[in-house]
């Protein structure tokens, strides 16, 4: 057990973590050189494409240093702030961590949250200066800045480039020197936490766990202590590059384990396994509860697929436990899921998921969160609204209730300005501000979270150009002015477009959508009037103007009554199409709420 260390890579987004793990496998030949490929741990085409980690990735090294064999299990971590729920797993299954800083950007603010997470677990911090060999870097000054947020000293900093290869083995020596061996008690009952878990549609659920005391042996009787569920261990076995199976896996060791599960509710991150004859006493704690930020529909194109997609939805969550949803029913899209997201991308994320992973075409609706009304026939009883539909009818309503929020910002002092004029135009209310150096300023507003639903979050970053970290957690209801606004399209009314939003907004809210969506939606024969309604009052109008076609081309020469005998039998005939005409509604046009500033 002393020569074994678990340790993962944290920092924000384009730091280098995945090119540095690269470096770390090629350099303790875990990877021969036909297998090496640039983002090795990212397996996943969607992953590649973009150049982000959108999930942890856990893999095994063994090193030799100073004539000992030493194990390193290394946890390369995503850097967006979408998905700090998978960051907090993996630390949670470490004693230390790579903090890694671009020499180029200098700190930010993912850098910082995800080293308060891994403070907070008390893990061992080794700080990395990456891409020093960049003509824009600018190790000593960054050094400095890791100097005054960690403390340390300026030659703890290990400068290092995951391009070249640059210090990988004065890494390796910290790592080996500095992170703590795991601490456990070999002779005690099996206590193993389940860190993440991975659907494989010939063998089921794979089991990813690190064990703290005990060990695991193949064939073993055990049991899911959060399910209260036993299995038998089918195969247990360490996570190389490819899975190489064991006989038993040790104290302090990860590995992964299949039991033959083949239902993903049956697996939860986070539980404890131990041994069904002779039961751990305690659960291992310490883990974050999923807060989903953004709340959107998602149904299935075709009605029929829908238990299709519930089985993908399934799936996913097996490979993304911050996904959850329940399911909803809408009258202009049938039957589908109500689904919380950790943020924008990570919705964007799934949605592309569901289409290449499981062959899914789905159509997302407007995101929101969830409300309470109160009739005033009955002030106390509670109606709870998850969809602006669900409102009741204004006039029988005595008031509405809307979930707010206590938001922490963290942005440089330079633009606290901007910061705070963007939370006012949501509605916020500023509490307190402390400046936590000369440098970087905490705000701490009150805000409503259907505010920050939509494009807050982006919008704080470009006024902060990227420096400011965000964080919230719920503080109750608070009555608001909130009307339904509905969009009638051909003069129908669209439920999935319809959004509750205060008054003082509903207008030029109302407005833009129209303006966005006679953009989206494509032409027909007919005209195709785009209306924004607060009850039976319409707010704002446009019009998506028909194709013309030339019916008089053919007429030339004679009287004019000819041409008008034409003019009109196409007027009836556009009048009879807008009738039965039916407006195909694009996905964009869903979407198109989100982007009202751009």
């Amino acid at each position: 057990m002393k020569n074994i260390r678990n340790f993962c890579i944290i920092a924000h987004i384009d730091h280098g973590k995945s090119t540095l793990a690269d470096r770390l496998l090629s350099f303790t030949d875990t990877v021969s050189q036909r297998e090496e490929q640039a983002q090795l741990l990212d397996n996943m085409d969607l992953e590649r494409e973009r150049g982000i980690t959108i999930k942890s990735h856990a893999i095994q090294m063994d090193y030799v240093f100073e004539g000992e064999q030493y194990t390193l299990n290394l946890i390369d971590t995503p850097g967006h702030v979408d998905f700090s729920y998978e960051v907090s797993r993996s630390i949670a299954a470490c004693e230390g961590a790579l903090l890694i800083v671009d020499a180029a950007q200098s700190i930010q603010a993912q850098t910082i949250s995800n080293l308060y997470l891994a403070l907070e677990n008390d893990l061992e911090i080794i700080p990395v200066l990456n891409k020093v060999d960049l003509p824009s870097a600018n190790p000593e000054e960054v050094t400095d800045d890791i100097v005054d947020l960690l403390g340390c000293e300026p030659e703890d900093v290990i400068h290092a480039s995951g391009k070249t290869g640059f210090g990988v083995d004065n890494i390796l020596k910290a790592i080996i020197e500095k992170v703590p061996a795991p601490e456990g008690k070999p002779e005690a009952p099996l206590k193993a936490l389940i860190f993440d878990s991975v659907y494989n549609s010939y063998r089921g659920v794979e089991t990813y766990f690190r064990i703290i005391d005990g060990t695991i042996k193949k064939g073993q009787k055990i049991k899911f202590m959060a399910t209260g569920n036993d299995y038998f261990a089918d195969e247990v076995g360490t996570l190389k590059l490819n899975q190489v199976a064991k006989k038993e896996i040790k104290t302090g060791d990860v590995g992964y384990l299949i039991t033959g599960i083949k239902t993903a509710s049956e697996v939860k991150v986070g539980d404890t396994i131990t041994d069904f004859a002779n039961p751990t006493t305690d659960n291992i704690d310490g883990f974050e509860d999923v807060k989903p930020m953004v709340y959107a529909g998602i149904y299935p194109v075709d009605t029929e697929d829908y238990e299709e997609l519930r089985a993908s939805m399934e799936k996913l969550q097996l490979n993304d436990a911050s996904l959850v949803f329940q399911p909803e029913s809408s009258a202009a899209l049938g039957f589908g899921f109500r689904c919380g997201f950790l943020g924008m991308l990570h919705m964007e994320i799934i949605q592309e998921r569901l289409e290449r992973e499981f062959n899914m075409t789905v159509i997302t609706t407007v995101p929101n969160v969830s409300y309470f009304a109160y009739n005033k026939k009955n002030p106390d009883e509670q109606i709870l609204v998850n969809n602006p539909t669900d409102l009741p009818d204004p006039s029988s309503m005595d008031r509405v209730e809307e979930p707010y929020i206590k938001a922490s910002i963290i942005t440089k002092a330079d633009f606290v300005g901007q910061v705070m004029g963007l939370c006012i135009e949501k509605r916020g209310e500023i509490v307190n501000q402390t400046y936590l150096t000369p440098q970087r300023v905490e705000l701490i507003f009150d805000m409503p979270l259907a505010e920050i639903v939509f494009d807050f979050y982006d919008r704080l970053k470009t006024v902060s150009k990227g420096y400011a970290s965000f964080d919230y957690y719920p503080i109750g209801m608070r009555t608001s002015k909130l009307v339904k606004v509905d969009i009638l399209l051909n003069g129908d009314s669209v439920d999935a477009l319809s959004a509750l939003i205060h008054a003082d907004n509903a207008y030029s809210i109302g407005k833009k959508m129209c303006e966005k969506l006679k953009e989206l939606i494509p032409r027909q024969q007919f005209d195709i009037p785009i209306q924004a309604a607060i009850g039976a009052k319409i707010i704002s109008r446009e019009t998506t103007k028909a194709l013309r076609k030339d019916v008089t081309a053919k007429c030339y020469g004679g009287d004019i009554s000819r041409k008008r005998k034409l003019l009109e039998k196409q007027k009836k005939g556009k009048k009879r199409m807008r009738q039965v005409g039916n407006v195909e509604i694009p996905q964009e046009a869903f979407m198109a709420v989100l982007k009202l500033n751009d």
